[in-house]
């Protein structure tokens, strides 16, 4: 089967790339992925706000050895050039990983402020990074704050960023946006090759015993895929040049040939592998190429879009239709409804 895909310009030999996860900090679990049939791997993410702290923690420490005991300017204290600190060590990992790997590494960059992802964008892409893939998780928890507002932010960083940084650039979105597909164009115009559908945002959660909130890591379902799909089957074929990556929910082989039937180019992996291992992505390859097998498709390019809104019989059911269609089709369970 030739299973081969072009995503952010770059040719991969399947569609299957594991998204930023605690995974690829181990060389070793890098590698398996790879050997299990991964295409490419997109790196953990690197905070701003963490090296910012850090930046912020050793310039405290730096100060206090300045002004304490004498022994510390005498080097009682190690010098702070013997710190490694969060961004060199994941430069770091960058040229570990392109030196053991042989598919493309994709650097994740989660930021808050133009002029920090602009300085790290520069030194990511210098590392070796194939590619970039923006997480902007962002809460637009202002109120004085407009959807358009919103949307600029993005933009800005966008602009900024392809203006100074060579490597392609992926945008990882959310959901909330109020017209995706417009707004996906405008990325799309103003210098992205790629965007993904849809980022995760872990929602706070309360303890009723303490009243406080707690963070919770909820692993993804494979219903959360849907929400990809149906975008993705509504933006295939209308924003030429533009790679569409499907992430969030993805477990099956199932799952992974859904999205691609909607017109993906990658489906990414994350909460499967870590529940169930990197040799998870042999098996879902595996599945797809059976399905292909079954169905008589011998490339990807075969059926990818085959059931977007460019070839189904009626895309509404894409839309509104599919909510009525969903409701009509409803059959309680007996005794319930009387």
């Amino acid at each position: 089967m030739n299973l081969k895909t072009t995503y952010l310009g770059l040719t991969l030999k399947n569609p299957l790339v594991p998204s930023a996860s605690p995974l690829s900090r181990s060389l070793s679990a890098a590698r398996e992925m790879e050997d299990s049939g991964a295409a490419a791997i997109v790196m953990y993410s690197l905070f701003e706000e963490a090296i910012t702290a850090e930046a912020e923690s050793m310039t405290r420490f730096l100060h206090h050895q300045d002004t304490g005991f004498a022994e510390s300017s005498a080097g009682f204290l190690p010098d702070h050039q013997d710190f490694e600190n969060g961004l060199e060590r994941y430069l770091e990992q960058i040229r570990r990983l392109k030196e053991s790997l042989d598919i493309p590494v994709i650097a994740s960059l989660n930021g808050v402020t133009t002029g920090g992802w602009v300085k790290h964008a520069l030194e990511l892409q210098q590392a070796g990074a194939d590619a970039l893939e923006l997480n902007v998780y962002y809460i637009a928890g202002d109120i004085s704050q407009n959807g358009a507002q919103v949307e600029q932010r993005y933009l800005d960083l966008l602009t900024e960023l392809r203006g100074r940084i060579r490597i392609p650039i992926n945008m990882k979105l959310s959901p909330s946006f109020s017209s995706i597909g417009h707004f996906v164009g405008r990325l799309a115009a103003a210098g992205a090759n790629g965007v993904s559908l849809f980022n995760r945002f872990y929602q706070p959660d309360i303890n009723i015993d303490s009243l406080r909130l707690q963070a919770r890591l909820h692993p993804s379902t494979s219903a959360e895929a849907l929400l990809a799909m149906r975008w993705i089957a509504l933006l295939y074929g209308r924003v030429p040049g533009l790679s569409l990556g499907a992430t969030g929910g993805i477990h099956t082989s199932e799952d992974a040939i859904k999205l691609l039937l909607a017109g993906a180019d990658v489906v990414h992996l994350c909460s499967v592998l870590l529940q169930k291992g990197p040799v998870y992505t042999g098996l879902i390859l595996r599945g797809i190429a059976d399905w292909m097998e079954e169905q008589g498709f011998e490339s990807v390019e075969d059926f990818r879009g085959r059931v977007s809104a460019l070839t189904v019989p009626n895309p509404a059911e894409l839309e509104r239709a599919n909510y009525i269609n969903v409701l009509d089709s409803y059959s309680a369970a007996p005794g319930v409804m009387t």
